[in-house]
């Protein structure tokens, strides 16, 4: 199959992956006792600082999402390397399909388990940032926006220097990721308002969306 024609690869993903990114910071953050389960560099800094302030039970709940993190990423290259030749299913197809059942469960754990459910989000998140890493065929990151940012503003800077048109549509088009990442936070905020634990199912509903249009497209 030619990676690059690959709906995993259009911006159209890439924008409904940066909705479900910045929703589920929000939510992790909002609704589940304040923790990033995207961005890890927070959880690394507050690790540090709970380390050294001998508060070790706190420092646990901010080690254990950076731990899932890194298993995410195993589990993401074992599918991957398991799958990648099979012709009737994608492997980033069975990766969407972990990432909104973990979801699911999610969504009815009670407050109690705040940390099993940042735990369970940052397996997720990891899963995703593995797993989609381009949109035409440029490197990009779903769940946090710091090195978007930087190749946005790089690419905008080679513009102004060299007129390259591509060069623009290039910065424009992660401007465009990066401005849906703060949509999907905002509408985490509102529907964490609505519905509160049960708003992850919102993000849930992108990743089924997504699922549904690979496999269209593979089918079609």
């Amino acid at each position: 199959m030619n990676e690059k024609r690959q709906m995993s690869d259009t911006i159209r993903i890439g924008i409904m992956l940066a909705i479900v990114g910045g929703f589920l910071d929000a939510y992790t953050y909002l609704c589940r006792g304040e923790v990033f389960a995207n961005a890890q560099t927070g959880n690394m800094v507050l690790f540090g600082i709970k380390l050294i302030k001998q508060n070790y039970i706190q420092a646990l709940y901010y080690l254990l999402p950076i731990l899932a993190f890194l298993i995410g990423v195993i589990v993401a290259e074992m599918i991957k390397r398991h799958f990648l030749e099979n012709t009737k299913v994608h492997w980033r197809q069975i990766i969407l399909c972990i990432e909104w059942f973990v979801l699911l469960i999610v969504a009815f754990l009670p407050q109690e388990y705040n940390m099993l459910c940042n735990i369970m989000i940052s397996f997720v998140c990891s899963l995703q940032v593995e797993s989609f890493r381009k949109f035409h065929g440029m490197p990009y990151a779903s769940t946090m926006c710091t090195g978007n940012l930087r190749s946005a503003t790089e690419n905008l800077y080679l513009y102004f220097h060299t007129k390259d048109k591509k060069t623009l549509q290039r910065s424009l088009d992660y401007y465009i990721i990066i401005l849906f990442f703060i949509i999907g936070a905002s509408l985490g905020v509102i529907f964490i308002n609505i519905l509160n634990i049960q708003a992850i199912l919102i993000s849930m509903l992108f990743l089924i969306l997504i699922t549904i249009f690979m496999f269209v497209e593979q089918v079609g």
